[in-house]
């Protein structure tokens, strides 16, 4: 794609030319609108890149703010953006973001970007070259290096960003935050994070039958960064995140709603090690069945990470339906989180629970939650999971640096960090499986990723104690589609 330079938004040029001609006569809004009236330059102009499935609510929430206006859509599968095109007719149709942003650049001012997670990172990063605002579904990154460009780029072109992880604006977050800073449960040590997810295949191997292309889908596009493979049903619309060379799997996919809350309450930083055991699948007594394309059927990993009083705190991700014990404080008939999914932290004085977006915050035993009143300590966001998107509308209108700006919840210098823990943990899952030859054996192979624990520098991005998994850190996109 050639690069663009950067052009004033037509919402821009309708301010600049009103502030010119602001010292003839200035008709008061109420006059020309009504009352509620939103004038265009009062409008967030917004392309919509992935305009099906979670791309298709994404949009509709922004409308519903009041303040955007969907101007284009772009969607590589005809049959999953039928409902936004019906919705938003006078919105321009691309298949290829990097026509739409050539042709549309300067009649747009922000891209949402609700796309397979592989190629989150160069769309986002191609709209804010352009100095478009982004806000980009989670996770907002596939590898860790990408995360941490994103929010490099973010600053340098001073654009308003966020992340789709709605709970970050939610109440339950912030209620825990202020449980915790009250001091009711002491100091965290463990935490423990869990889902019930994957609900899509995985521990598989890649489908054998090679399947035609459906009409309406450009299955190249598609692809986008990752290598080229021939076309096979169940991967779309949504099995897709299963698959390493798209998704992040369960992890992926949850990770950044569940383990928001303990990154959020504990004020994580980057983990200084990871270590994980994997479910696998036998297909003969004592043959263990190796599927690295695919992430695992269930999984227990566990990031260690040095708070700002100098001690370790343990957390542990748990997926396939794996579970922490069930805390003694906790009622035999009770609900822990929300059934299949939920966050429990241990403190040196008390627990405490909540599901996932951090919904139902309970204190442990749960009677104290009602029992207990402390001080709020932090803002909410108004309007709930609907306020995350409008929130960061109006901050668009105000600009990089404005106040509404700096309180987003997820914008990417916080989610940033928060998708680098959630992608660390992907990255020992994908270290399980790494081989080399043992010493003087060529043709026999060890796997070391399996029994040892990784060391992690994260100012760095390396793994310091096994060379072999770096290649995870960051991978090598498909000739023609981005680099960063």
């Amino acid at each position: 794609m050639k690069k663009i330079p950067p052009q004033n938004s037509r919402r821009n040029f309708i301010k600049n030319t009103s502030l010119a001609l602001a010292g003839f006569y200035i008709v008061p809004r109420h006059v020309l609108g009504g009352k509620g009236f939103i004038a265009p330059s009062d409008k967030l102009l917004v392309a919509g890149i992935g305009a099906g499935g979670k791309g298709e609510s994404d949009l509709w929430n922004f409308y519903q703010s009041g303040k955007a206006e969907i101007v284009a859509l772009c969607d590589v599968d005809e049959r999953q953006c039928k409902k936004s095109r019906e919705r938003f007719p006078k919105a321009k149709f691309y298949k290829d973001y990097r026509e739409m942003l050539e042709k549309e650049h300067a009649n747009i001012d922000a891209c949402s970007i609700s796309t397979p997670d592989h190629n989150h990172a160069v769309m986002a990063m191609a709209a804010m070259q352009l100095k478009k605002h982004v806000y980009v579904q989670k996770p907002m990154a596939h590898d860790i290096y990408e995360a941490r460009m994103m929010v490099k780029a973010a600053k340098e072109y001073k654009v308003v960003t966020q992340m789709g992880n709605q709970g970050a604006s939610g109440d339950g977050v912030r209620q825990l935050i202020d449980w915790y800073r009250a001091g009711l449960i002491g100091d965290v040590h463990t935490v423990y994070c869990y889902t019930d997810r994957p609900v899509w295949a995985q521990g598989v191997a890649w489908p054998k039958d090679i399947k035609p292309i459906p009409q309406g889908l450009d299955w190249n596009l598609w692809l986008g960064t990752a290598p080229y493979k021939e076309y096979s049903d169940g991967i779309l619309p949504f099995d897709w995140r299963g698959w390493w060379d798209y998704g992040t799997g369960a992890l992926g996919d949850m990770g950044c709603h569940i383990i928001d809350p303990a990154y959020q309450v504990l004020n994580l930083n980057y983990p200084i090690s990871a270590e994980c055991s994997v479910a696998t699948r036998y297909t003969a007594p004592w043959t263990r069945a190796s599927y690295p394309e695919s992430g695992p059927v269930s999984s227990h990993i566990t990031l260690t990470f040095i708070n700002e009083k100098k001690k370790e705190i343990k957390m542990h991700w748990m997926d396939g339906g794996i579970q922490p014990d069930r805390p003694e404080e906790l009622g035999a008939n009770e609900t822990m989180g929300d059934g299949g999914n939920g966050v429990l932290f241990i403190g040196t004085k008390g627990k405490m629970m909540c599901g996932t977006y951090a919904e139902n915050p309970q204190l442990l035993p749960t009677k104290l939650t009602q029992e207990t009143k402390v001080k709020q300590t932090i803002e909410r966001v108004k309007g709930s999971a609907g306020g995350h998107y409008a929130a960061w509308v109006e901050a668009c209108i105000d600009g990089f640096g404005s106040s509404k700006a700096n309180k987003l919840s997820s914008r990417f210098d916080v989610a940033g960090p928060l998708t680098e823990i959630v992608l660390m943990g992907n990255l020992a899952i994908r270290s399980y499986d790494v081989k080399k030859p043992k010493a003087g054996k060529p043709n026999e192979f060890e796997y070391p990723g399996r029994y040892i624990k990784l060391l992690w520098d994260g100012p760095n991005m390396r793994i310091t104690n096994l060379e072999e998994a770096n290649q995870f850190v960051k991978r090598n996109y498909r000739e023609g589609f981005g680099s960063i």
